[in-house]
């Protein structure tokens, strides 16, 4: 997550992919000033910084030990040779990283364990990780947990577990990272174990006008846990401001009272890891009922390639393809204006040549398709189209992944507030939504249901299942959606509960 407050993110697709090859997004000066004092609050002689970057904990390391009178030697591990120049550039001395050395800090971890460690580790999503990088790095954390952490996990869970093993007994570890450490599938496996054998102090939160990194569609949290026995409570704190004055008296033990910029609440340990770290307290709005017990969720379509079998209906006239083959799609969240979607917003997307319609052959033979059709997909065939590989799975490749048109659609990652919307135009969703697929299908069951998920009350409950993202955005996988609490109130107002069996809690398809 390492990001410089004084550089802008570039902008262009060379660069971004550099970026995001190595993982670097600088800490900002402000944030860095109030991690130290956490990081060296005993005033220990050696700090650890395990992905220096361009060396801004070096720096405030530096102000923080002459400001309070005590020697610290300062040692680094990064992985790119050019960051030495980069360092040097920041202002840091020869003599600042004479213990600097370019190697792997989790495959090739250091010998000796420190008293303090601050770290922005590399934010490299699996997905970018070399798949023998990747199993080392499992193999790794399977030993050092003694638990399964799923593969979905990315080097910076990875940096966490390496920098507890590596903190000396009674040693301080203050880290920067993604709200998915805590929010995503491997979350539960890695908090026990660390919430089991290490104290968690506190963890720092950012409101959105706060975030230490406005350019990247990331939430950053700040984790403080000392290698000490495991408490019951935290201070979890939410910065509404960036100022570091504030947080650095908190997390240094000057202070531990709320002020102009931060919020401090002391939570139970037990509390938190049920709602999750990275969200406020539970405020009791669970309810008695989740979306579950009144819907099926699903994901939209993967096609495989948008380009090649989503298309405007003008496109597919011109093509030779006829509508039988043809069905009713949306493509992304922004094609819907607002919580209806209706024939009249197909039509409209039509006219401005959004793609509407997704090529769906299935159920027929290729012989048995029209010479236009089958003429199209030996054009794919020529481009390589079979050879992707989400595609190459399917036998035919062109097989294309069905749903049945979902009643409710819910838009789960965007700019856009998260919402439920009205699917009246009969369409299928591809990725960008989620199908809601209520458990009766008369229209007014499918009414009540969809006046509670579009509630206010209802939607603020979903960041009690999702994933949080930079500039509030929210994303809500399919299982997730389901545990999604539903104001008792809501659901007794629409008399949802009615639909209840009270002894099995499954849905009673009695007619009204």
């Amino acid at each position: 997550m390492k990001r410089n407050s004084r550089q802008v993110l570039p902008r262009s697709g060379s660069a971004r992919e550099t970026l995001r090859t190595k993982g670097q997004f600088w800490t900002p000066d402000w944030v860095a000033e109030f991690m130290v004092a956490y990081a060296l609050r005993d005033r220990p002689t050696r700090l650890l910084d395990p992905a220096l970057g361009e060396g801004v904990f070096f720096r405030a390391a530096k102000r923080h030990a002459e400001a309070h009178h005590f020697d610290l030697a300062l040692f680094g591990r990064d992985v790119d040779p050019d960051i030495v120049v980069q360092a040097r550039q920041s202002g840091l001395s020869a003599a600042d990283l004479r213990h600097l050395e370019i190697r792997d800090f989790v495959l090739d971890p250091p010998s000796e364990r420190f008293p303090a460690i601050v770290a922005n580790p590399p934010y490299i999503r699996h997905h970018r990780l070399p798949p023998s990088q990747k199993a080392a790095l499992r193999d790794f954390a399977r030993t050092a947990t003694g638990r399964h952490i799923d593969g979905r996990a990315g080097l910076h869970v990875y940096f966490l577990i390496r920098a507890l093993q590596t903190l000396s007994p009674g040693g301080r570890l203050c880290y920067i990272v993604s709200a998915d450490i805590c929010e995503g599938v491997f979350a539960q496996a890695l908090w026990q174990w660390i919430t089991s054998r290490y104290k968690l102090d506190a963890v720092v939160t950012f409101a959105a006008g706060a975030t230490p990194f406005p350019d990247v569609d990331t939430n950053a949290l700040v984790f403080c846990l000392q290698n000490e026995r495991p408490e019951k409570h935290f201070d979890w704190v939410n910065c509404r401001q960036r100022c570091s004055a504030e947080l650095a008296s908190l997390l240094s033990g000057d202070g531990r009272k709320e002020n102009e910029t931060i919020d401090v609440h002391r939570r139970s340990l037990a509390e938190a890891l049920s709602t999750g770290l990275s969200r406020p307290p539970s405020q009791a709005a669970t309810g008695r009922h989740t979306l579950g017990d009144f819907a099926s969720i699903m994901r939209g379509i993967v096609t495989g390639d948008n380009d090649f079998f989503f298309m405007t209906l003008t496109r597919a006239r011109a093509l030779g393809i006829p509508e039988s083959l043809l069905v009713k799609a949306v493509g992304r969240m922004r094609d819907i204006e607002g919580e209806r979607f209706a024939p009249e917003d197909v039509e409209r997307l039509e006219a401005r040549g959004r793609p509407t319609r997704l090529l769906n052959v299935n159920g027929l033979s290729f012989d048995q398709l029209p010479a236009s059709v089958q003429a199209y997909l030996k054009a794919g065939e020529r481009n390589g189209l079979d050879k992707k590989t989400l595609i190459r799975t399917r036998k035919p490749w062109y097989r294309m992944e069905t749903r049945k048109s979902p009643p409710i659609l819910f838009a789960y990652l965007g700019r856009r507030n998260a919402r439920f919307i009205r699917n009246l135009a009969g369409v299928v969703p591809l990725t960008c939504l989620l199908c809601v697929y209520p458990k009766r299908e008369d229209a007014a069951f499918i009414g009540r249901l969809w006046r509670v998920l579009s509630d206010p009350q209802t939607i603020r409950n979903l960041r009690s299942v999702g994933k949080s993202y930079g500039g509030d955005a929210v994303k809500v996988e399919p299982r997730a959606l389901e545990r999604l609490p539903l104001p008792d109130a809501l659901v007794r107002s629409e008399k949802l509960d009615k639909d209840l069996d009270p002894r099995q809690g499954l849905l009673n398809f009695r007619e009204e």
